[in-house]
């Protein structure tokens, strides 16, 4: 990749340019119907109801969960959420939108990043495009969750670990990102840490040792973290201890936590699920990066991608959402390779149109399925945009006319913003019944205070915030047994047929559940 033809000087001007493009496109596709669907089980509904529990109570310090210590997370999220109710009330845009918001600013802080580790600017804007049109990023960190912050977050510690290089006070924004990563996701600053030792020890940094700005970075980020922690300690003891490191950090390292195991493969299926198209340019990227392996975005790729993947791989815990800091890593490889084929006057290897053509197919099936099944115009024009992107990148390659890149950037870019507009981009809401209905039925008839059950296999967080009460599921048998208790239960038809309750008043029913009480 040395031999780049495109090379641009380094312009505040155009670098301010650039970065606010990426940030308004980005932005846009981050916040466009953001509100519109549900809060998804499980994380956004435990974090909404901590958060607004926060927000009614006053309690900033110590989390609760409908009253009851929450003790699982690190408070920062939920600060964050919380003041979004402040300023703008309780609803899925405020409980989505600042972690939106911040996790858009990744993709202009990714292009900052790539100009310090690039000799030019093609790949470190291929970078951050890349990563602005990766359906797990887009998707995943535009809900109520911790991953897009996490990513932000380390990529401005790397930014200001590479900027020490030429600014000294640069030096104070590591521990201050160190601090906030530990108020986000606790433990996991160490993995996210362990990288950015690991590249400070590659690329011969370690004067930053001596930077005296680099020490009250450290200060500063650390004094807030470790006053929380030991105000939880104080008020929790070891129970605290137990819950917040073992349970929710170490454990899932050695056991696989509710169930959520899988294969040392898990992740490179993940990949090969959600990385398209640029899953297809990344093992010729990571080659490259071995070949510039000496260099800083070879060693800070290699790194970040070995290390990080390596850890999550080997944990026994595996949820889809660990890889989600891989991708800035993965970006960075794919772009190294689009650079590259970019300046080529080799021809490009004809699998890659074979697969695009394959792509295009497969996309006139999907083009098919929405309007016979789903019927939402908005995806049968997705299908439509995918489709003529598929073929016309494919069309391009063999054309051996590298404008198959930007059609690549520009199409799925499009995509993505009609999937955001959809119904469907938060699909987990098709896996259970839809719980606005069921849960302004119990808000509605059941008295605060009073326990609620259900005969639903599972007890829903979502539900729970939308009710505004805890919704506990049991079995038959312990249904049966609670009856006496006087509480409500919610209960589908063919758990309300089987207990035959005696003396039940019948207060109103919503997609398939009847809720009841005793007379």
């Amino acid at each position: 990749m040395g031999k780049l033809a495109l090379t641009f000087n380094r312009s505040p001007t155009r670098e301010l340019f650039w970065f606010l493009g990426l940030l308004i496109a980005a932005l846009f596709l981050w916040c466009i119907s953001l509100g519109d669907l549900p809060l998804r089980d499980w994380d956004e509904g435990y974090y909404a109801i901590v958060s607004r529990d926060m927000y009614r109570s006053g309690n900033w310090l110590h989390l609760t969960y409908l009253g009851q210590p929450f003790l699982l997370k690190p408070p920062l999220m939920y600060w964050l959420v919380a003041l979004s109710y402040h300023w703008g009330g309780i609803s899925e845009l405020t409980t989505r939108l600042p972690l939106a918001l911040f996790s858009a600013a990744g993709v202009p802080l990714l292009y900052l990043l790539g100009r310090e580790i690039f000799p030019h600017r093609l790949p470190s804007l291929l970078a951050a495009l890349v990563y602005l049109t990766l359906l797990p990023v887009v998707r995943h960190t535009r809900l109520a969750m911790l991953d897009g912050t996490i990513i932000t977050l380390l990529l401005l510690l790397l930014l200001c670990l590479l900027r020490t290089r030429w600014r000294q006070y640069w030096a104070v924004g590591i521990g201050i990102c160190l601090g906030l990563i530990a108020l986000t996701k606790g433990i996991v600053v160490l993995l996210l840490g362990a990288i950015a030792a690991a590249f400070t020890l590659a690329n011969r940094q370690l004067a930053i040792l001596k930077n005296l700005y680099f020490w009250l970075g450290l200060l500063l980020g650390g004094v807030p973290v470790f006053a929380w922690y030991d105000a939880q300690w104080q008020k929790y003891g070891e129970v605290f201890l137990q819950v917040h490191f073992q349970a929710q950090g170490f454990d899932r390292i050695s056991q696989a936590v509710w169930g959520n195991s899988g294969s040392y493969w898990y992740y490179f299926l993940e990949l090969l699920k959600y990385g398209w198209p640029w899953l297809l340019f990344w093992p010729g990227g990571l080659y490259l990066t071995w070949q510039k392996r000496h260099t800083p975005w070879g060693m800070l790729v290699l790194l970040g991608t070995l290390i990080y993947l390596g850890a999550i791989s080997v944990m026994r815990t595996k949820l889809p959402w660990y890889i989600m800091p891989l991708y800035p890593f993965f970006a960075l490889a794919v772009a190294a390779q689009l650079a590259e084929f970019w300046e080529s006057s080799r021809r490009y290897p004809g699998i890659i149109a074979g697969i695009f053509s394959l792509f295009s197919a497969a996309s006139l099936g999907g083009l098919a399925y929405f309007y016979l099944v789903e019927r939402q115009l908005v995806l049968i024009i997705m299908g439509v945009v995918v489709a003529l992107t598929m073929g016309l990148a494919a069309w391009l390659v063999t054309q051996h006319n590298r404008g198959f890149v930007p059609i690549l950037l520009v199409g799925s870019y499009l995509a993505l913003s009609l999937l955001m507009i959809s119904q469907s981009w938060v699909w987990e809401l098709n896996e259970a019944f839809p719980v606005k209905p069921v849960a302004a039925l119990i808000r509605e008839k059941a008295k605060p205070g009073v326990a609620v059950y259900t005969s639903f296999a599972y007890g829903r967080p979502s539900l729970d915030f939308y009710s505004d009460r805890q919704v506990i599921a049991q079995d038959l048998t312990a249904l049966q047994q609670l009856w006496s208790t006087q509480p409500y239960l919610l209960l589908d038809q063919s758990a309300l047929d089987t207990l035959e309750l005696p003396n039940s008043i019948n207060l109103g029913s919503a997609e398939g559940f009847t809720l009841v009480r005793r007379r």
